[in-house]
């Protein structure tokens, strides 16, 4: 599969203020987040606000991912949080698999207009339907099988959107498709259940940068605020961050 990668030069900034997301709040994003968006994979979900044709001003969350047009220029694709997945071109026994967190195998129509198989799953932060074609998966599969020794009907139980539980060097890890992964397939330690509750990235409550701050709501929900409206909490949590950052670096020296 062709890598893709965008140079920091690359991102459309204007775009993404018009929607609120000014160069500030993306660079003041955790690491792993610009690496990811770099890659051309999906941000995390991000509030937005943009003025409709009466001056109103509607707020939203969403994701977004680069995507490189056929001039080569770089533009952004948009994933919006839905009340509710669309799920109506699925059979009931796949709307059951997909809203319980699986991935299936489902013919897809892609950007070309042709129909084709492809791993299908749900985003549980924006509800959209993501899908990776098959022979993408597949042969990440083919790689994992060979590395781990996995057999036929293991093969074909991650492919029905099961997690598989091996034991290495004494210890249990648990390997299954997840298109939120960066080859398609996540691997983690311990079991299934730990496997499935770990998909979420953890975020601090506050996330400090160098023109603000990404404060994680008891909603789960992501805020950013400027440094010129930190509140007296907040200058209190950038000093024990600091603090804390300090006392990391000496102990590593």
């Amino acid at each position: 599969m062709k890598q893709v990668r965008f140079e920091e030069s690359e991102v459309p900034y204007q775009t993404l203020a018009r929607f609120g997301l000014t160069q500030e709040k993306i660079e003041d994003l955790p690491m792993w987040a610009l690496e990811d968006i770099g890659q051309g994979r999906r941000s995390p979900l991000l509030p937005i606000q943009v003025n409709n044709d009466e001056g109103e001003t509607l707020k939203s969350r969403t994701r977004f991912a680069l995507v490189r047009m056929e001039d080569g220029k770089v533009d952004v694709v948009f994933y919006p949080a839905l009340k509710s997945s669309p799920l109506e071109r699925y059979d009931e026994a796949q709307q059951k698999q997909l809203l319980d967190g699986k991935a299936i195998v489902a013919d897809v129509e892609m950007s070309d207009g042709r129909s084709s198989k492809a791993f299908v799953q749900i985003d549980a932060e924006t509800k959209q339907v993501m899908y990776v074609p098959t022979p993408i998966i597949a042969r990440n599969l083919k790689v994992l099988a060979e590395v781990m020794r996995l057999g036929t009907v293991e093969v074909n139980g991650m492919q029905h959107g099961e997690p598989l539980t091996v034991v290495v060097g004494g210890e249990p890890a648990t390997v299954g498709i997840d298109l939120h992964a960066k080859t398609g397939i996540r691997i983690c330690s311990g079991d299934a259940q730990q496997w499935r509750n770990q998909p979420k990235r953890e975020w601090d409550k506050y996330t400090f940068g160098c023109y603000g701050c990404w404060v994680m709501g008891d909603d789960g929900n992501l805020d950013y605020v400027p440094e010129e409206e930190y509140t007296e909490e907040l200058w209190n949590e950038q000093k024990k961050n600091g603090e804390r950052n300090r006392a990391s670096f000496s102990m590593h020296k």
